[in-house]
C-alpha cells in the first residue's frame, strides 16, 4: 500500500512512527500540541476519536494537500480511564491497579484531507490480561522511566512491560498505539483514490 499524496503523522510517538515504517509508508511528522482534555462522561471510544480528531484539526490546515493522521490511546480498567502518568508515583499506582486484572485499550484514529474536505474517525479496542506484579517488579519497571510516556504506564512492545502480559484479545497493534487493520479499513473505505 502506498499513498499518492504527502502523509503527515500528527504524533510524536516513536511506536506509531515504527508501525508506519513497518507498512513502508513515507511520512513527515508534525506533533500536535493540543491539550488532551476530555469529557469523562463520554464513552472511551468517543473520547479517543474526539482527541484524535482534535489533534488532526490542529495540524491538517497547515498541509492542505496532505493526508494527516492523528491517534490517541487510553487504557480503561473497571470504568477508570488511565492516561499517561504524571510522575513515578502515578505510574506505580496505575501498575498496581492493572496487576492481575483484565483491562481494555482503546485507540482512536483521525484522518483528514483538507483539499477534498474529507475526514474520518475510527477506533479499535483490545482486551489485555496483566499478570500479578509484586511491589518490587513495579518499582523496577517504573525506575526504567519507560512507563512515563505511555497510557496505562506500560508498553507491550519494546520494554519490560511485555513481561507482565498474560494475554491479548484483539488487535495487538492497537495496544502498541496504532490499530493497523482499523487504519487500513479507514483508508480503503474513505481515501481509496489516494492509495496506490
Amino acid at each position: 500500500m502506498n499513498i499518492n499524496c504527502p502523509l503527515i503523522l500528527a504524533s510524536g510517538s516513536p511506536r506509531r512512527r515504527l508501525l508506519l515504517n513497518q507498512l513502508g509508508l513515507t511520512f513527515d511528522i508534525h506533533v500536535s500540541d493540543v491539550e488532551e482534555s476530555f469529557n469523562p462522561n463520554d464513552k472511551p471510544e468517543i473520547i479517543v476519536q474526539k482527541l484524535a480528531e482534535k489533534k488532526a484539526e490542529a495540524v491538517a490546515p497547515e498541509y492542505p494537500n496532505s493526508l494527516t493522521l492523528a491517534a490517541d490511546t487510553i487504557v480503561v480498567l473497571d470504568g477508570e480511564i488511565l492516561g499517561k502518568p504524571i510522575d513515578d508515583k502515578d505510574a506505580s499506582r496505575m501498575l498496581a491497579l492493572l496487576s492481575g486484572k483484565q483491562h481494555l485499550v482503546y485507540t482512536g484514529i483521525a484522518l483528514m484531507h483538507p483539499l477534498s474536505k474529507r475526514s474520518v474517525q475510527a477506533f479499535a479496542s483490545t482486551k489485555v490480561t496483566f499478570a500479578p506484579m509484586t511491589p518490587q517488579e513495579i518499582n523496577s519497571y517504573v525506575s526504567t522511566g519507560s512507563p512515563l510516556d505511555k497510557a496505562g504506564s506500560y508498553g507491550i512492545q519494546d520494554d519490560q512491560g511485555a513481561l507482565y502480559i498474560l494475554g491479548v484479545e484483539g488487535d495487538y497493534y492497537n495496544v502498541v498505539g496504532l490499530p493497523l487493520r482499523t487504519l487500513y479499513e479507514a483508508l480503503t473505505s474513505n481515501f481509496d483514490d489516494l492509495l496506490i
